[in-house]
């Protein structure tokens, strides 16, 4: 098992079968393309079409699409990648995701359903006032997603650049665009029936591309799985320590407290991401729901077991420094495994394995950009510019038919994916050399800091308040991303965002273990500062109720 320089390996693929890569590129773009076209022609231009594709996929139909919506360019990509650059410590990105969605099986899911109706914003203001409420959550929900999108568009990058040779940067800066510009044209003509067909297909797509890559390393090491670990921990130039705690998070008091505060956002933030909230709202009944949910842990879990195998398979058929030398945050381990596996550079085999491993990776990334920007436009024009509409005409003494502001909301969701695609193509053009499991880990940290604090008390806290809810949103919004910029992973070391400076206070890479309980905190603080006590206990009944029950739900 010999390893090839990656980077001519990449070179050699790209020269001898270039074309065969960019058809199936194209084949994905112009399947994608026609789903949208598709479904543009069904759609009637009601709000609950475009957001929730009027909320009638079935729970399968619903658990693929929400597997597709969180089995992302970090889970194939990034999460492998991590794996094989740091064994033990790669796990913990998988184990949390996995982890997390026992939590939104049991806490969120059906009651979501129940209490909302397109957006986490929903939820809280069912039983709050609604102007601060929205405006808050709706500015959380779109920084989680633009973070979120970031990553997403970085994997893309690393993956063109990889088919280009490895180092082509003017390829990457083209490819975000190209990611940005194609994300916009699904949402803006497909909506949600769109996105979640695209999620779908893609979930079937992975997992079957997945699958046979496992099966292949497997297969190389006679189904020993003892053998592979053993290889791994030999080629990753670690030795033993490659399949022990603290190769990435160990030795310093920081690197451990970095190891806590990234298990708690990944944990905790899957139940506050607003992509994953708002694909509740399109199946009919919250029992529908609830089964999704089932589904969705089926495949996820099946998923994030390959990819260890994937991370461990590439350490040992790659080795790690080559793994490193193709790319330093190790985004492009599973596609130049898959060459290495199909018959290495040059061979048939391995350029058709690469191809079909660099279009199946192209696909996640679309499908899932798509339905982060579906959730961040839905929370710019039902959160934050239904607040201001409703708050202007409240002032007017008069009110526009139902029907008439819901077409002006959607029209608003279409300029608000443009602009939001925008700014997640700046910045994925500055964090291009980030690992892409490591820059959703920040969006989780940030989606647990602001997010999951207001979403649990005002699902089960009687006495919580207005005031509180828009305290627990901005005390776990604000401070995460200070901590973030203050942070190494922007500046003060040479992997940073920007290596020239030194603005660097905070020690840690993740603020979950900060910012997540100042979340809490503040939530609790707002509430019992607040004077606001008249008829709260009536409203949380009717919101108990409603929860549980699902009487009066959308």
């Amino acid at each position: 098992m010999t390893s090839r320089p990656p980077v001519l390996a990449a070179s050699a693929a790209a020269d001898g079968h270039q074309i065969l890569t960019l058809v199936l590129f194209s084949a994905v773009v112009a399947v994608t393309l026609a789903v949208t076209a598709w479904a543009g022609r069904r759609r009637h231009g009601s709000a609950e079409e475009f957001y929730a594709g009027g909320r009638l996929f079935s729970p399968m139909e619903n658990g693929f699409a929400i597997a597709g919506d969180y089995m992302s360019a970090a889970s194939f990509l990034g999460i492998s990648g991590l794996i094989a650059l740091f064994g033990y410590d790669g796990l913990l990105y998988s184990v949390g995701f996995l982890v997390a969605w026992l939590l939104v099986l049991f806490l969120v899911a059906e009651l979501v359903r129940n209490c909302g109706r397109f957006t986490l914003a929903d939820v809280v203001a069912s039983r709050m006032r609604h102007r601060p409420v929205r405006i808050a959550a709706g500015a959380s929900s779109v920084t989680v997603s633009v973070l979120y999108l970031v990553a997403q568009m970085v994997g893309a990058g690393s993956l063109v650049a990889l088919l280009l040779g490895g180092t082509d940067h003017t390829a990457r800066t083209w490819t975000v665009i190209g990611v940005g510009a194609l994300m916009v044209t699904y949402v803006i003509f497909g909506g949600m029936r769109a996105t979640t067909w695209i999620q779908i297909i893609k979930a079937v797509l992975l997992m079957g591309g997945a699958l046979t890559l496992t099966l292949l390393v497997l297969i190389r090491f006679h189904g020993e799985l003892g053998t592979l670990l053993t290889t791994a921990a030999q080629r990753s130039g670690h030795g033993a320590d490659f399949l022990a705690p603290g190769l990435k998070y160990g030795g310093s008091w920081t690197a451990r407290l970095d190891f806590l505060s990234l298990g708690l956002a990944l944990v905790l933030g899957t139940a506050g991401l607003p992509h994953i909230l708002s694909r509740f709202y399109t199946v009919p009944t919250a029992r529908a729901a609830r089964r999704s949910v089932v589904w969705s842990i089926g495949l996820i879990g099946g998923f994030y077991l390959m990819t260890i195998v994937l991370g461990f398979g590439a350490a040992a058929v790659l080795g790690t420094g080559a793994v490193r030398a193709a790319n330093p945050a190790g985004n492009t381990a599973v596609p130049l495994l898959a060459l290495d596996l199909g018959g290495g550079p040059g061979s048939a085999g391995g350029t058709i394995l690469f191809a079909v491993v660099a279009a199946v990776a192209f696909a996640t990334i679309l499908a899932v950009v798509a339905g982060i920007t579906l959730a961040s436009s839905a929370s710019v024009a039902h959160d934050l510019y239904g607040a201001l509409r409703r708050g202007r005409r409240s002032e007017r003494g008069g009110a526009s038919p139902e029907r008439r502001a819901g077409f002006r909301e959607v029209a608003v969701a279409r300029v608000a994916a443009a602009l939001v695609g925008a700014v997640a193509i700046g910045l994925a053009l500055l964090a291009q050399d980030l690992n892409v499991a490591f820059l959703v880990g920040l969006a989780f940290a940030v989606a647990a800091s602001a997010n999951l604090p207001v979403l649990l008390y005002a699902l089960f806290w009687r006495r919580f308040t207005t005031r509180g809810a828009v305290w627990s949103v901005y005390g776990g919004l604000l401070p995460a991303l200070v901590l973030v910029v203050l942070s190494p992973v922007v500046s003060g070391s040479p992997a940073a965002i920007f290596p020239g400076l030194d603005f660097q206070f905070f020690p840690l890479e993740n603020p979950g273990i900060v910012s997540v309980p100042l979340g809490f905190v503040c939530g609790w603080l707002g509430t019992v500062t607040s004077p606001e006590t008249a008829d709260a206990a009536a409203r949380h009944a009717e919101t108990e109720v409603r929860a549980l029950t699902g009487a009066g739900a959308a």
